[in-house]
């Protein structure tokens, strides 16, 4: 049983609104908001000064478990995703072997079950091998179905580049479909082109060339257009480009879109002009783009084009990154600090807290139909951050939790710090330790119709 915790006197964000209240926590849920006395059997926690958010969801991850646990595993990284403020995770299917079964899938679920510090779910992987067999199991009964990742496996699995497959999928789904939106077949030509000046040492200021804004504006516009015209549920992962943004409205609420994105956190971070300092370390796919596009993508988050924030965390060692352009690996590890970076933009005047929770935590969880979570309500499970907004410190690599040992956010100095981390009623993370013999749940969520 989950002992009774007061957290007393926070500033709650929450719903559009900041105010001072008292929250109580008991057997893994919230129980109480408001002003509540001080009983002996309770935890109490002074949360003054201090800001109590509902804990982070970010809805794309890979963790690296199965089969890819030399870079990261689901304990590693979900413990530097709770030290982070994230308590709830949806991981992507490009593990070894690739998640393309429901076999494969409650796999995943067993091995998370008995290492996951913070709550969890997982895509089932899609491509042209697997469609059929997907599609005849009924789909409603998966949080989501994509092909993210899955390019590293063979050329051709992206549904970007298969318009038959992405439309026979688009026609039975009725889960959502969240896809990697470039085509293969413009950044092949682009590689090319490159390769023949520069051989393998192509210079990694030209990776935004490469993998540019029209490989990814007319994946993204071709999936937009067989969405409609199927009544899909789409999501379009990692957004990279201003363009793209205006193929997106935000004239209905998030729960009535069929169509949705989301903003990475080293999209709105990075420019292209931090490739000259930082090199391969921010080789991402999709690229990081030009300082317009970043101002482009924080204004349709704010404007709400843009419905959610995730991190696409994808940790690889540094010999997998510091090699030549076409051999090293995309991604980079950054679940430890998404909240972070997004309360330095609220420190820069650039986006209010009530934002942020909408885009980190509401929307997630309004996004994906899940159960009593994203939400400080009573009735809700309890997984929450306690954050102070003044309190200064430096990335560096001794408190990084990552596998991998590194972060392109060395040397980075925040002006904000998490304090505690809530899951399912359970302090599993205070000021540096964490109580790790509690584990996080399998995410439940409405099944799609």
């Amino acid at each position: 049983m989950n002992q009774r915790i007061l957290i007393k006197k926070s500033t709650i964000v929450n719903e559009g609104k900041s105010f001072v209240a008292d929250v109580l926590l008991s057997d893994g849920f919230i129980t109480q908001i408001g002003k509540i006395d001080i009983e002996p059997n309770q935890k109490v926690i002074d949360g003054t000064g201090k800001h109590l958010l509902p804990g982070i969801i970010d809805g794309q991850v890979h963790f690296r478990d199965p089969g890819l646990t030399h870079k990261g595993d689901l304990y590693t990284e979900s413990k530097a995703a709770i030290a982070g403020g994230v308590t709830s995770f949806i991981d992507m299917p490009n593990t070894i072997p690739n998640v393309l079964t429901a076999e494969a899938l409650k796999d995943k679920y067993e091995i998370a079950s008995t290492k996951s510090l913070a709550n969890y779910a997982f895509f089932l992987g899609i491509n042209g091998d697997n469609i059929d067999e997907v599609v005849k199991t009924g789909t409603s009964r998966f949080i989501g179905v994509s092909d993210d990742g899955l390019y590293f496996t063979k050329k051709g699995n992206l549904l970007a580049d298969n318009p038959e497959t992405m439309e026979k999928l688009f026609a039975n789904c009725k889960s959502i479909i969240a896809i990697h939106a470039e085509k293969e077949q413009i950044i092949e030509e682009n590689e090319k082109m490159y390769r023949n000046t520069y051989g393998d040492n192509v210079p990694i200021r030209y990776h935004p060339v490469i993998r540019n804004e029209k490989a990814c504006y007319e994946a993204t516009e071709r999936a937009i257009e067989l969405a409609k015209k199927h009544h899909a549920r789409l999501h379009i992962l990692h957004l990279t480009t201003e363009a793209e943004t205006h193929l997106f409205e935000n004239i209905i609420p998030l729960q009535d879109k069929r169509i949705t994105t989301e903003v990475s956190v080293h999209h709105l971070w990075f420019s292209d002009k931090d490739y000259e300092r930082l090199g391969v370390l921010i080789k991402w796919n999709p690229a990081i783009k030009t300082e317009q596009d970043r101002r482009g993508l924080l204004k349709a988050l704010l404007d709400d084009r843009i419905d959610i924030i995730t991190t696409d965390h994808a940790p690889h060692t540094l010999e997998e990154k510091q090699k030549p352009y076409f051999k090293s690996m995309s991604g980079a590890p950054m679940v430890q600090h998404s909240l972070n970076c997004m309360l330095e933009f609220y420190k820069q005047g650039l986006i209010s807290l009530e934002k942020i929770v909408e885009k980190m935590c509401h929307n997630p969880a309004t996004l994906y139909r899940m159960e009593k979570r994203g939400f400080i309500r009573e009735g809700y499970f309890a997984d929450l951050a306690l954050v102070d907004l003044n309190s200064q410190w430096t990335v560096s690599k001794d408190n990084l939790l990552y596998k991998c040992g590194w972060s392109p956010l060395e040397g980075t100095t925040f002006q904000t710090k998490v304090l505690q981390t809530y899951v399912n009623g359970n302090l599993v993370y205070d000021k540096g330790s964490f109580r790790e013999a509690v584990k996080g749940r399998p995410i439940t969520f409405q099944k799609n119709d």
